[in-house]
């Protein structure tokens, strides 16, 4: 039997956590409720969970505080909750290092969708994970160099001037996209296709934070925007 993926979901409204715990418990997840961000933060060092749901609007630690505390000490995924699509709560939350977001009131089949899209990109998908389709990230092999920026795709390793950068899971296919077509222009469409695993629309603000995150680590000017077409690595 499959181990069983271990969520920990993060939540103060008492109606909505105790309903979306046995939702996704339903689905064959272990689940760790909590009601506020402290306690948020010593389940999450106590039971190091897969993969961390936060509310954005929390008691004693806020969400985005959360999800930047969690940050400094892992890359497990974390999907940020948010009651409204306010551009702040969004753009806050990814800032702060997660990966994506929901917004509140959400239908669980949606969560646990999004929950598994997100899990497949790290590899901790219950009952087998995607290794890819033979196309993008997955299809090269061996360094990639580019200027003072080299990119080992096997041993999922970057470094630039010759220093190790580290780079979240997500971060990290963003970056295997781009540098296995240099030059070429990818939409954000594509890319949320192909690094967020989204096969219907989403918010294009997920690509434009990570490819933000991402300019500050590997040089501001390495990706390029291409104005009404998305983005492209300089070769």
């Amino acid at each position: 039997m499959a181990e069983q993926t271990h969520v920990l979901f993060v939540e103060d409204d008492d109606v909505i956590r105790e309903a979306t715990q046995l939702a996704l418990e339903r689905d064959g997840f272990a689940v760790t409720a909590v009601p506020d961000g402290l306690a948020g933060l010593d389940a999450f060092r106590t039971d190091r969970p897969d993969i961390a749901l936060l509310d954005v609007m929390l008691p004693g630690l806020d969400g985005v505080s959360l999800c930047r505390r969690i940050r400094d000490e892992s890359t497990v995924p974390v999907i940020m909750l948010s009651a409204r699509a306010d551009s702040i709560d969004v753009v806050l939350g990814l800032e702060a290092g997660a990966d994506d977001y929901v917004t509140k009131p959400f239908d669980g089949a949606v969560l646990v969708a999004r929950i598994r899209a997100v899990l497949r990109r790290f590899g901790h998908a219950s009952g087998g994970g995607a290794k890819g389709d033979g196309h993008g990230a997955g299809a090269v092999r061996g360094v990639l160099t580019f200027g003072e920026l080299e990119v080992d795709t096997e041993g999922m390793e970057v470094r630039r001037s010759g220093r190790p950068v580290a780079l979240t899971p997500t971060e990290m296919r963003l970056l295997l996209e781009f540098s296995t077509a240099p030059g070429t222009v990818l939409s954000r469409d594509k890319l949320l296709e192909r690094v967020w695993d989204y096969g219907w629309g989403g918010d294009t603000r997920v690509v434009d934070v990570h490819v933000q995150r991402l300019r500050t680590k590997i040089g501001q000017d390495r990706i390029e925007t291409v104005r009404g077409f998305g983005y492209k690595l300089k070769a």
